[in-house]
């Protein structure tokens, strides 16, 4: 049994505390920004309420055996707040996050051999509180993969049991290019405010291919494997998918937050930049949507 902080409640949040919950082997600690009555799961199984300690103040946090950060890329620096606390003992910290930065992000805080990098595959989506509720919707299996280290096969183990797909996978590099080549298209639909339908049409189509072409070209600077039909095979996906669908930068312009433009497209631009790759296509997605933040 491990004591486990969850740091974020959102939907990834939620559903990696549903899924070791259902272990039956942890004890869990929420660490949230506001009160929290009751957080519920809905799976195709039915509903999951979570039984955990719920904090809202680093201050009353205590040290724990794992924790795991399903916080917005972001948000970094309100999560390293709790990593103190929780860590003092020196608990591994995995990141669950978009983007391929997850060690740099966090480098200033703790001890990067004490970090596990986590690329998270889930379809799920927060609903609006209401009477007291905060409900999360699971619209499909969670896949969580992290590097082949003596830690990342420890965090495997923290999921036995569980219906997730957890697996520590030699070449992460690939799995977290190939993450980030389908979420730099997210882009698109963010800045038209359009659901994933618009990239039928040919000409933004072809926008989409040239922000997967220049991601290919850094990802495999970087040391990933990506084959040449990637950027077809994303926008195939992008098209196979339900026309009203909303990509979650979409869904957090929509809602007036931050967006992750940093840690997607930004990270292709940054890298691109390391290795004297122009991504041209990128550097004007990052430019407009940040210009949208700024106005």
């Amino acid at each position: 049994m491990a004591r486990i902080a969850v740091i974020g409640a959102g939907a990834i949040g939620a559903v990696v505390a549903s899924l070791l919950q259902t272990s039956g082997r942890h004890e869990l600690v929420l660490c949230v920004r506001r009160p929290v009555n009751q957080l519920v799961v809905e799976q195709a199984g039915g509903e999951l309420r979570i039984d955990a300690t719920i904090l809202t103040r680093p201050d009353d946090a205590k040290p724990v055996e794992w924790v795991m950060v399903a916080t917005k890329a972001y948000d970094v620096a309100s999560t390293a707040l709790w990593l103190d606390p929780l860590c003092t003992n020196g608990a591994p910290v995995a990141v669950l996050q978009n983007g391929v930065e997850h060690r740099e992000r966090f480098a200033p805080y703790i001890a990067k051999e004490h970090i596990v990098s986590v690329i998270v595959d889930c379809p799920a989506e927060r609903k609006p509180p209401q009477d007291g509720v905060d409900r999360i919707v699971q619209r499909g299996p969670m896949s969580l993969k992290v590097p082949d280290t003596a830690l990342g096969r420890e965090f495997v183990k923290l999921f036995a049991g569980t219906a997730a797909d957890v697996a520590a996978v030699e070449d992460w590099t690939t799995v977290a290019w190939r993450k980030l080549c389908h979420n730099a298209v997210g882009a698109i639909p963010a800045l038209l405010l359009q659901p994933a339908g618009v990239l039928r049409g040919e000409a933004v189509g072809a926008v989409a291919l040239d922000i997967v072409r220049e991601a290919v070209v850094v990802g495999r600077a970087e040391g990933a494997v990506l084959p040449d039909s990637l950027p077809e095979e994303v926008l195939a996906a992008y098209r196979r998918s339900t026309p009203d669908a909303i990509n979650s930068l979409h869904a957090d312009r929509l809602a007036g937050r931050p967006m992750e433009t940093s840690a997607r497209n930004g990270a292709i631009v940054r890298k691109g930049q390391a290795h004297g790759i122009p991504t041209p296509t990128n550097a004007m997605a990052v430019a407009l949507l940040e210009a949208l933040v700024a106005r």
